[in-house]
């Protein structure tokens, strides 16, 4: 059994290699857990014994099937805590990272499937991340940014790409949540930004880092 420690470490590695379609080294996972270099060079010592992961020189490290079942589930938890707490507690969709962190460490398999039943087996998180189930697969469906949304082009925001706490925040006072729809006005050139309907109702301007981490299922019109 691993440590809450060693979790996040796996944890860790999942996100990384899944993002960079890669190797995680020690730098990219010291960075993503606010730690030193040499506090995951102790730590990955600790979980190669375990057989966690496998290590590639001058790549970095992969996780095992063990590993990558380990994250799996750590991100399932997670997902489901998130949405719990969203859709039965009330939480804003920026207030609730923090909190599933914590819960996401509750060993217990039997309570984590009465909790998927009670949500009625969700395939999508607050944020729009695809929820595994129980056997560690995902439910993908057809997204893109809504940087690549064209002039008069629509579409219906489905997930973020940054759960930063700032950015949720910034998308609040802007009433844009998942299934809002948003329909593209004007594109400025000099910038990349873009001036978009929200609803139908609000107009405002996207800043292209703000499109960039928007998801959006295309309108087919």
């Amino acid at each position: 059994m691993a440590t809450e420690t060693e979790e996040n470490y796996i944890k860790a590695i999942f996100k990384i290699t899944e993002k960079n379609q890669g190797a995680a080294n020690t730098n990219a996972i010291a960075k993503h857990l606010n730690t030193s270099a040499a506090s995951v060079t102790d730590m990955l010592r600790r979980l190669s014994e375990k057989e966690y992961f496998h290590y590639e020189k001058y790549k970095g490290v992969y996780l095992t099937t063990k590993g990558i079942q380990m994250a799996t589930q750590l991100v399932r938890k997670h997902r489901l805590w998130e949405a719990f707490l969203v859709d039965k507690l009330g939480f804003q969709w920026d207030e609730v990272h923090d909190i599933a962190e914590q819960l996401e460490h509750v060993d217990s398999d039997e309570l984590i499937a009465r909790l998927d039943k009670f949500l009625g087996n969700p395939k999508y998180d607050p944020h729009g991340d695809p929820i595994p189930n129980a056997e560690g697969k995902f439910t993908l469906r057809s997204q893109i940014s809504l940087l690549n949304l064209k002039k008069s082009e629509e579409g219906t925001v489905v997930g973020v790409r940054n759960n930063d706490t700032l950015f949720l925040q910034y998308l609040n006072k802007l009433c844009i949540n998942l299934g809002t729809r948003i329909k593209i006005i004007s594109e400025n050139d000099f910038d990349h930004s873009k001036e978009i309907l929200i609803d139908g109702e609000i107009q405002t301007v996207l800043s292209q880092k703000a499109c960039n981490n928007l998801y959006v299922k295309k309108t087919i019109l």
